[in-house]
This record gives structure tokens, C-alpha cells and sequence, in this order.
């Protein structure tokens, strides 16, 4: 085993998840990933893990837009307006993603989708409330996993677009 699959090991990392970060040069985030022995499947979860914020976590969401997935980026306290997601996309109808669609897309099971180093390119919206915080905790492939990240980074890593896509008064 190398030094490098030694690092995504201990950092409990999604293998392909590591992989992506390394292709990114972003080695030094396995080292800033966190492994919790329960689940951070859910924003509230994950929070209570890390001791921060339910808005520092970064919810990766899977929707379908007239039958194309597409990721949107959510803060943990916030809801996705799909009627916004719709209007930002221009498109006809926008709805959840099933599990297996968010499989197929990702390569990584509900609760634990990073935003980045997906199985397949989709296009990426990020709610621009994301950007009011330092730092964002987000899924590193699995639901044990977060790692840390600048919000603009984030979405630079991402290929996302920003938009504000979470429910008005929210």
C-alpha cells in the first residue's frame, strides 16, 4: 500500500472521492477529513458530529430537471426551492432524484454524495447562502465522512454555478 492509499484509508474517504482530490492537487483535505463511528447522513447529524452549525454543512441533492440530473449545493438549515432550481435552469419540470438515479449519476449512495468527483459530469448549482460561511463541512463519499471546505473553493471544485435556489424565507 502507498503513502497516498494509506492517507484516503485513514481518512475514511470514499476511494473515488480521494482519487478526485488528488486529481484536484487537494491531498492535504484527507488529512482535514473526519470519520465519525456514526452516521453524518443527514445535515442535523453531521452537525451534531462536528459540533458546528446546521448551515456550515454543505447538502449535496441530486433533483432531476426534464429528466437530467443536476446537483444542487444546500446549506443543512435551508430547503431547495425547486421552483427556483427550475427557473434558474430554464426547464420544464424539476423533481427528486430517485436512490438509483443518485447511484447511477454519483457513484455514491444517499447521505454520503460529495459535491465533487461524481461518476458522471452534471451541471451544479450552489446556494449562494453557502458563501456566508468560512468554512462549509460537506459528505466525502460516504455517510461516516466530511471534510472541510472554503465555500468558494467549494464551488470552484464543484463547476457550479451560484444561484439562489433555497426556499424564499428561509
Amino acid at each position: 500500500m502507498t503513502t497516498t492509499d494509506a492517507n484516503a484509508e485513514d481518512s475514511g474517504a470514499h476511494p473515488r472521492f480521494a482519487e478526485a482530490l488528488r486529481a484536484l492537487g487537494l491531498e492535504d483535505v484527507l488529512a482535514r477529513t473526519r470519520r465519525f463511528p456514526e452516521a453524518t447522513r443527514t445535515a442535523a447529524e453531521a452537525a451534531a458530529a462536528i459540533g458546528c452549525g446546521l448551515s456550515q454543512i454543505c447538502k449535496s441533492l441530486v433533483f432531476a430537471a426534464d429528466g437530467e440530473p443536476v446537483l444542487v449545493l444546500m446549506d443543512g438549515a435551508s430547503r431547495v426551492d425547486v421552483e427556483r432550481v427550475r427557473e434558474e435552469l430554464g426547464a420544464g419540470e424539476v423533481g427528486r432524484a430517485d436512490a438509483r438515479v443518485v447511484r447511477e449519476t454519483t457513484g455514491y449512495a444517499i447521505g454520503g454524495v460529495p459535491p465533487f468527483g461524481h461518476r458522471t459530469r452534471t451541471r451544479v448549482l450552489a446556494d449562494r447562502a453557502l458563501l456566508e460561511h468560512d468554512v462549509v463541512w460537506a459528505a466525502a463519499g460516504t455517510p461516516y465522512t466530511v471534510f472541510p471546505v472554503a465555500p468558494k473553493d467549494l464551488v470552484v471544485h464543484a463547476g457550479a454555478t451560484v444561484a439562489d435556489v433555497r426556499e424564499r424565507g428561509a
